[in-house]
Order: C-alpha cells, then sequence, then structure tokens
C-alpha cells in the first residue's frame, strides 16, 4: 500500500502541473527536490532566495538548474508590491509598510506573497526554517481559510491494507472545542482531497458514548456537535474509544447504529499528547508510513517540513499540497 499510496499521489500530481515555489532553497535536499519534480513532470518548481547563493550550490553538488526558475525577492519587480500588500493586510495588527519591505525581503514570506497573489499555487518550505518561522509567514500572507478557527496538521498513516488519517499530531497543544471541531472539518476535507476515499471521522476520547465523565470527554462531545452543526454532510462521530472507532465488533457493540464507529479512517486526537504519541507508537510498533505532518486550516496550502526531511519526504509533501491545491481552485 505505502509504494501504491506514493505513486498515486504522484501520478496525480503529474496532472495539475502546478507551480510550486520553496523558499527554504540554500538546501542541497530542496535543489535535488526542484530537479526532480521538474524532470518527472510532478509539478513547475520555484526556487525563492539568493540567486548567486542557490547558483553556488547547485555548482558544488553539480546539480543542473536548467529549466528551474529562481526569484530572488529584492531584486523581483514584486519586491514593493509585495511589500505594500503585506503592509494592507497587516497594519491593524500595527505593522508598519518598513517592516513589510523587511519581511517580504525573507524568501519564506515572498513566496507566501506569491501564493496570495496566485502566481503558484503552492509552497513548500521547513526544511530549514522553524516550523513556527513557516506558519507565522503562512499567517501573515495567505491567512487562515475562512470559517476555520484554526491552523494545525496532519499524518497520513500507510498500512499495507488501509490509509488512516491522524490529527492534531504536530501543532496545537490543546485545542478548544470549537478548534477540535474545525481541525476534523480540515482534516476530513485534506483526506478526501488526497486520497480519493470518503472521510469517517472518529472524535477520539479515552470514553464511549458515555462511558466516563471528565471535562475533558466533554471537549470531545462538544467539538462532535459543533462539526456536525458545521459540516452536517460529513460522517462523523464521538466520542469514541480508538477501539470502538476502528474495531467493526467493537463498534457495533459499543455504540450500535454509529456510521462511523469500526470503519473510522480520520481520527481527531483530543489534545497534541494523544496525537503524538499515537502516531509515533503506531509508525515505530505497527511499522505504519507516516507522511507529514501536512499544515492545513490555511487558505492556500502552504506546507511545512520537518528540518530532518528527506528529499523523498519533500517530493512526496510537494505532491499532497498540490492536491490540496486542487481542492482549493
Amino acid at each position: 500500500m505505502s509504494g501504491d499510496f506514493i505513486s498515486t499521489i504522484r501520478e496525480k500530481a503529474k496532472g495539475l502541473n502546478f507551480r510550486i515555489a520553496y523558499p527554504d532553497s540554500e538546501d542541497v535536499r530542496t535543489l535535488k527536490t526542484a530537479r526532480y519534480i521538474f524532470d518527472y513532470g510532478l509539478g513547475r518548481p520555484v526556487l525563492v532566495g539568493n540567486s548567486q547563493a542557490i547558483h553556488n550550490l547547485a555548482e558544488k553538488e553539480a546539480i543542473s538548474l536548467e529549466n528551474i526558475e529562481i526569484l530572488e525577492p529584492t531584486n523581483s519587480e514584486r519586491y514593493e508590491d509585495f511589500a505594500q500588500k503585506l503592509y494592507e493586510k497587516r497594519k491593524s495588527k500595527g505593522m508598519t509598510l518598513d517592516q513589510a519591505r523587511s519581511l517580504v525581503a525573507q524568501p519564506i514570506y515572498f513566496a507566501g506573497m506569491l501564493l496570495d497573489s496566485n502566481e503558484v499555487e503552492v509552497v513548500v518550505g521547513g526544511n530549514v526554517s522553524s516550523t513556527g518561522d513557516i506558519i507565522r509567514s503562512a499567517i501573515y500572507t495567505v491567512g487562515v481559510a475562512p470559517g476555520i478557527s484554526i491552523v494545525s496538521s496532519y499524518f497520513i498513516m500507510v498500512f499495507p491494507d488501509k490509509l488512516l488519517c491522524f490529527a492534531d499530531c504536530a501543532v496545537n497543544p490543546d485545542p478548544t472545542a470549537e478548534q477540535l471541531a474545525d481541525i476534523a472539518i480540515t482534516s476530513a476535507n485534506n483526506f478526501r482531497a488526497v486520497t480519493g476515499l470518503t472521510p469517517y471521522v472518529a472524535m477520539l476520547s479515552f470514553s464511549t458514548k458515555g462511558s466516563a465523565t471528565h471535562p475533558h470527554v466533554d471537549k470531545v462531545i462538544q467539538a462532535t456537535k459543533i462539526a456536525k452543526e458545521k459540516a452536517p454532510d460529513l460522517m462523523i462521530d464521538g466520542e469514541l474509544q480508538a477501539d470502538a472507532a476502528l474495531v467493526p465488533s467493537v463498534g457495533e457493540r459499543k455504540c450500535k447504529g454509529s456510521q462511523v464507529a469500526g470503519k473510522a479512517n480520520v481520527l481527531i486526537f483530543p489534545d497534541l499528547d494523544a496525537g503524538n504519541i499515537g502516531y509515533k507508537l503506531t509508525e515505530r510498533l505497527a511499522g505504519a508510513l507516516a507522511v507529514g505532518p501536512i499544515v492545513q486550516g490555511l487558505s492556500k496550502p502552504y506546507c511545512d517540513l520537518s528540518r530532518g526531511c528527506s528529499v523523498e519526504d519533500m517530493i512526496n509533501v510537494s505532491c499532497i499540497c498540490s492536491l490540496m491545491a486542487k481542492g482549493m481552485v
């Protein structure tokens, strides 16, 4: 399944041919990724950064940059225009025009403004920049999606016989009920966009349908209610323990008649402790391939990588984010 999944997302991305900006471009992994993306028709890479430094690195590593576009923020004809646009977006928060110019000179902000202006369809960074810097630049430039209260993340967990979505496992330590509902809705939409599968969303807890009482359980119950109100067509249920969500016989016994219990493929964890521990245990003990984390909840796909990522990770995230972009355009 892992090989099939990766092949499938790459094949789907090939048909889109989206422009993908890479702001952390002074990194050999980025150059190898851009070369692969272009050569295999998975998209049109745009390297954002210091042109001379990028060329020097490419020469040192013997990587051809033929047909790969490079944009240097302060030398771009869009620099002043982007600075003005960022200033207009953020002046109510106290940003000055000079501060906007300073930010847009940075590749992660310039790339975000390219995305905001529809000059690229996807931004993929974080192989050098920190997660905090990537998310901040994304929020400043493209902003949070309409009707969504929080930026979050998800993993696609690839098993030999199935695909699961885990969220949020990387960003929010303790989301509120409202935020948890939005994480569920965005995760379901992205799981559908990336895999083509119908999402069955389980709001996870240590309780199933009132088997325990606690404020933590109440949060999940409230989040489920809010998600159902905001997305009435979404198949979602909670609160569910993991076995009730995943095992048909347990799901039938504990919550008879549920559309989700026993066949969930989108698992929403109540907090970051549970989510991060859950995905790492699944990866290390069950041998699942964890693809992600993929940032979600933004108005356009500005995706964050782990600084320890491989070139393969960068290629896969680029393709996944292209599929997310397809669902937004």
